[in-house]
């Protein structure tokens, strides 16, 4: 039987390292991204190196909640049994609370918490009907770290790891995982121009293989929560 895992924002970074992690061990792929050439790119890769893998594509902006109904609406027409859901699709945009623009935290809002409440929302209650599924949320060291510079960012990674410890209450009893992921900083986009060195960061794979753990356990066990730092810690 076929195995599908839903990830947002697929194109880059952790998305990306996860969708080749999951692609390897034979998993179908659902994923989405702002960029359709990104995409398109992404699936020509991910088919040759793993023949017997088809990723599926639309491209979306899960911080606009119109583009994000679309997105859920395609994934469900596909009419396939979602697995694995990673709510990875987030941003981080520079800046103290006290003087960041007004504009900052909605839109970080929209995209790092948003996305995850409502695509969750779309495809958990199959999950719960088949007593079965895991849903891994994306938070950061942000979630449980302040950190100056961080301002909106910070806030809506807080509250995204706030819903994951909600979530996972209520789905234990349903059989259905929650993880949260709190990684320190990875080698991404993200961090792009910052003049240190790689070997500085983590890799993007190394969170993927944490993920991929956390979800080969048997049904008896679930990892709550990963918390993974760069070696010399944060940054």
């Amino acid at each position: 039987m076929q195995r599908y895992i839903l990830v947002t924002g697929g194109t880059k970074g952790i998305g990306k390292a996860v969708i080749d992690q999951f692609a390897r061990e034979g998993f179908q792929i659902i994923t989405c991204s702002r960029n359709e050439k990104d995409l398109q790119k992404l699936k020509l890769e991910v088919e040759q190196k793993y023949t017997f893998s088809k990723l599926y594509y639309q491209e979306a902006d899960l911080s606009d909640r119109t583009s994000l109904r679309a997105f859920a609406k395609y994934v469900k027409e596909l009419g396939v049994q979602l697995d694995v859901l990673v709510n990875n699709s987030g941003l981080f945009v520079p800046g103290k609370i006290t003087e960041e623009d007004d504009e900052a935290l909605p839109y970080m809002i929209n995209t790092n918490l948003y996305s995850a409440y409502y695509l969750t929302k779309a495809f958990v209650p199959a999950m719960i009907q088949r007593r079965a599924g895991h849903i891994f949320n994306l938070c950061s060291t942000a979630s449980i770290t302040p950190y100056v510079n961080g301002g909106s960012y910070g806030i809506s990674k807080y509250a995204l790891y706030g819903m994951t410890k909600v979530l996972r209450e209520e789905l234990k009893e349903h059989g259905v995982r929650v993880t949260a992921i709190l990684p320190g900083a990875t080698l991404t986009a993200s961090w792009e121009g910052v003049d240190l060195p790689s070997e500085r960061f983590m890799k993007a794979e190394d969170v993927a293989m944490a993920i991929w753990g956390a979800y080969a356990m048997s049904g008896n066990s679930v990892v709550e929560e990963v918390l993974i730092r760069p070696q010399l810690g944060d940054i």
